[in-house]
């Protein structure tokens, strides 16, 4: 048994100190984006918002945008955890734990974003201190506040028995593990029954906070500003929630075949294929709710409406509408899912969920910009926005600590959702 032990170990848990050279190069690469990145962050804080292009014609820019999509990232994740943890598909449940945790990182990015853009950062907690109850932002506040610590609960809950399985191990997650659970922890069939009960709670009190509090909450953020009619819409806010629902599946479809493949471990196929086959179900639907945003718009001859649509489809932003939004977004990824010859080959279906997340990344840059290029009233400046490097080198610093969290996280947490080899070895042994 001892000889199975050895053979069947798991390439996250390799001999102690030991790393591979792959996941050094991918630590140091991240670590130097995050320093670069860092260097920018300081100098947009002393600076302040002159380091960028942003003005009061177009006070939102790419941290805005980068911000929603960040957001719509963690409700579609959780969302999903909750078809896999509350509605029991079985199928998906590989990464279940992935999901929620993903989630989590994703709303530390979002407002990471958002706190770079306020022009003063430090008052940042004023909205839940000072609580103006007509306030949307201020609602978002609260709920974002509730959201993360529902999905920590919920993680938590859902790691507990291979904690409790892990604490009794020498390695890496082993020792994590001893930290975080309890020294009188069991595992039995009542622990299970009733794990499973407060993760079917939590999910079930997550889905209305997510879609109406957290993600359709943002949406409600810009379609209550009628000065810009392509956002004040009652249809915005559902735009959010389906766009979410694609890019959290993109997302969670995307890490999950990197992961696998770096870690050199077996890919479920028929998994991915049902996830890709999901995710290009969610992206006919937030495809179908935009073409009518689009028509209503266009049949209002309201020129506001009609100026919107130009500026995003006919003018020189019109290149992230078509070849973004469209054609990477859309056109490349159905075709890739559905072509019988790239349909279950996994390359494939990664580059889909790939370009399906930098196509939602188009769209909303494609919320937030065009509609600000238009003049609120005849007679005024029309607006003109490109991020700096500033912008850029900011974003790409929040993102590199992103995956820097989730990287380091991975080797510390049993985010698999079943044991490897080696602890199921050494489970038997003893």
């Amino acid at each position: 048994m001892s000889t199975v032990v050895k053979e069947t170990k798991h390439p996250n848990d390799k001999a102690k100190g030991a790393l591979p050279t792959l996941f050094k190069w991918w630590i140091g690469i991240l670590l130097v984006l995050f320093a670069v990145g860092a260097y920018f962050i300081m100098e947009r804080l002393w600076l302040g918002l002159t380091t960028t292009n942003l003005s009061s014609v177009t006070p939102w820019g790419a941290w805005i945008a980068f911000y929603i999509f960040f957001v719509g990232l963690s409700a579609g994740s959780f969302l999903l955890s909750t078809m896999i943890f509350v509605f029991g598909m079985k199928r998906y449940e590989k990464v279940g734990k992935m999901a929620l945790f993903i989630a989590i990182i994703c709303m530390i990015v979002a407002l990471t974003f958002v706190l770079m853009d306020l022009g003063r950062p430090e008052r940042a907690l004023s909205a839940l201190v000072h609580w103006n109850v007509t306030s949307i932002l201020a609602w978002e506040m609260r709920f974002y506040v509730i959201y993360i610590t529902l999905l920590t609960v919920e993680l938590y809950v859902a790691m507990r028995e291979d904690f409790v399985r892990l604490a009794a191990h020498d390695s890496l997650k082993g020792k994590v593990a001893r930290l975080l659970t309890f020294k009188d922890s069991t595992i039995n069939d009542y622990t299970r029954k009733r794990d499973h009960r407060w993760m079917k709670i939590l999910g079930t009190i997550g889905i209305p906070l997510a879609i109406l509090g957290v993600h359709g909450g943002t949406g409600a953020i810009f379609a209550v500003v009628s000065a810009r009619p392509a956002w004040n819409s009652g249809i915005f806010p559902i735009i959010f929630v389906v766009s979410a629902m694609v890019s959290g599946t993109a997302l969670l479809l995307a890490i999950y075949v990197i992961r696998c493949k770096a870690l050199k471990q077996p890919i479920d196929e028929q998994m991915v294929v049902g996830l890709a086959k999901l995710m290009i179900a969610f992206l006919f639907i937030d495809l179908l709710l935009q073409f009518y945003d689009y028509l209503v718009a266009l049949y209002s001859l309201a020129d506001s409406h009609l100026l919107s649509l130009q500026t995003m489809m006919r003018s020189a932003y019109s290149w992230s509408f078509w070849g973004i939004q469209i054609f990477l977004g859309a056109v490349v990824p159905i075709f890739l899912v559905y072509w019988k010859k790239t349909a279950k080959n996994m390359n494939a279906l990664l580059v889909a969920a790939v370009f399906v997340v930098i196509g939602i990344i188009g769209v909303r840059f494609n919320i937030v910009v065009p509609s600000q290029i238009v003049p609120i009233m005849e007679g005024m400046p029309a607006g003109d926005y490109y991020p700096t490097y500033n912008e850029w080198f900011v974003s790409i610093g929040i993102m590199a600590m992103g995956l820097l969290i989730f990287t380091i996280a991975d080797r510390l947490l049993p985010l698999d959702q079943e044991m490897d080899g080696s602890e199921m070895g050494d489970q038997n042994a003893r």
